[in-house]
């Protein structure tokens, strides 16, 4: 057995040559020094209680040194945990209940939160703020810079996400050292990534898209990061003249074309624009390629599996199309009433079998025996329709997930709360299409008999109780919800009303 997930990423790319770049007149970091400091970190959380399997949860913002600690948790044999900076204390309450970590590291801020959460548990707390200081590195560089990788097999799990169920509670997702390695190959391979590549990265690092999909396919072609906090248009622009790769959200190529920047010049040694996360507009896509020449690459995945589909490299990059399925990676689409496998041109179930398909939910084998077929497919709730060359189209989910800025928002979570609130009779909560995040949630609310509703206190409420990306983008009264025959409220007749 080898570790290989962090071997490939780190071990096998230990050299002089750069891994991240660093501004205000620092030196760059090498991979050599980022490998003796991902081993320093994990003498440090082997010395804190670490063991092979256990969890570790960080909720702390984005960081080089976090990305040290994501992988000294691999070379430890952990299971890592990444956790959305902006969960409240309720939300952060379930997932380390659940997940039941031996560490959670956490922002200074937040420390008596945390230790507070897992009181009487055997967890312990650790700091880590955004300038890479806190408990976590403090005497960090007295360890020694080499750590004995911890063997695992490839079907060890590597990373543990949280993801959105039907139900609205929060299902985690098992991810093995050769569902990350494997997608990870497959992407440098597809998109041709080499050491001579340098990455923009601008993407948070608790989502699989800025962390796995990103971090990894670049760290395992030995190309160099730049390390960016945030979308900052500034940033951005000033590193596109050394930079060769951008990974985003719809969301940033919004913003950059709202940017008189923007240019064919500007752009002349970026080799590759990719998206995902959400749905690209085809206008956006056309608009970015009149204004630069580059063709925006669109590819589709979730938490569960990684990158599914990718429009090529070399070929036809199609506006409103995922592409074709990765080398490896089996989709067909079925028909979600009996599951038989449905022709060329009909829209049906998107299901995805392949090495990137994830072990299961958490503790929850019921919830795993619905979504993965015993012939290994799974099924991912979104509905696609396939070109006759193969070219994939996603054309709507089966569940009423929302996904706002590339983030995944289950409506039922939102509509508990509202409907906990004195005064409102119910609610239902929805996406409408947005150019700038994909989609807006929408909340629709009927007052109970003759109370009269404030929206500020609605949007009080949902700001106190769930996190930013959950808030509604606005409150709609009314009298009653749309429904069928058969009582079920209309959603669709609510996107329709409220979409324009």
């Amino acid at each position: 057995m080898t570790n290989h997930l962090y071997d490939a990423l780190i071990g096998a790319q230990a050299q002089n040559t750069a891994c991240f770049v660093k501004r205000s007149g620092q030196p760059d970091i090498s991979f050599a020094d980022f490998a003796a400091a991902t081993a320093q970190m994990a003498h440090r959380l082997v010395e804190a209680g670490l063991k092979p399997g256990d969890r570790l949860v960080v909720q702390a913002a984005k960081s080089i040194e976090m990305v040290s600690l994501y992988l000294a948790t691999v070379q430890a044999g952990g299971v890592f945990l990444p956790l959305n900076t902006a969960y409240k204390r309720d939300e952060v309450a379930y997932f380390t209940g659940d997940a039941t970590p031996r560490i959670i590291v956490c922002d200074p801020k937040s420390e008596e939160m945390m230790q507070s959460i897992t009181k009487g548990t055997d967890c312990t707390t650790l700091t880590l703020d955004a300038a890479g200081g806190g408990s976590l590195t403090a005497g960090l560089t007295a360890l020694p810079t080499r750590f004995p990788t911890v063997p695992r097999a490839p079907d060890d799990l590597a990373a543990l996400l949280y993801t959105s169920g039907t139900t609205g509670r929060s299902k985690g997702a098992m991810l093995t050292h050769d569902n990350l390695l494997s997608n990870a190959q497959s992407l440098r391979e597809l998109w041709q990534i080499t050491d001579a590549d340098t990455l923009m990265h601008a993407l948070p690092i608790f989502h699989t898209h800025g962390l796995f999909v990103a971090i990894n396919s670049t760290l395992l072609a030995g190309a160099c990061l730049d390390f960016m906090p945030g979308l900052d248009l500034d940033a951005l622009f000033a590193a596109m003249p050394q930079a060769t790769m951008l990974m985003g959200v719809p969301t940033f190529y919004t913003r950059l074309l709202s940017d008189d920047r923007l240019t064919a010049e500007a752009t002349a040694n970026m080799r590759l624009f990719i998206s995902g996360s959400a749905p690209l507009l085809a206008e956006t896509h056309e608009a970015f390629t009149a204004r630069t020449g580059h063709h925006i690459l669109e590819r589709y995945g979730m938490t569960e599996t990684n990158m599914n589909t990718s429009n090529p490299y070399d070929g036809d990059r199609r506006p409103g199309t995922v592409g074709l399925p990765l080398p490896g990676v089996e989709v067909r689409l079925t028909n979600p009433e009996d599951a038989t496998e449905l022709p060329v041109g009909e829209i049906g179930m998107i299901e995805v079998r392949g090495p990137n398909v994830f072990k299961g939910y958490w503790q929850m084998p019921e919830k795993t025996a619905e979504e993965l077929r015993s012939d290994g497919f799974f099924i991912t709730g979104d509905l696609g329709q396939f070109s006759a060359d193969g070219y994939l189209s996603i054309v709507g989910r089966s569940k009423d997930l929302i996904i706002t800025g590339g983030y995944n928002v289950y409506p039922k979570e939102i509509e508990d709360v509202l409907n906990d609130i004195p005064g409102v009779s119910e609610s239902a909560v929805f996406g409408i299409p947005d150019a700038d995040f994909g989609e807006a949630i929408i909340a629709a609310v009927v007052p109970e008999g003759t109370a009269e509703i404030d929206t500020s206190t609605l949007a009080d409420e949902v700001s106190e109780k769930l996190a930013r990306f959950k808030h509604p983008r606005r409150y709609e009264l009314l009298t009653e919800l749309p429904r069928n025959t058969m009582g079920k409220v209309q959603k669709n007749e609510l996107r329709k009303t409220f979409g324009a």
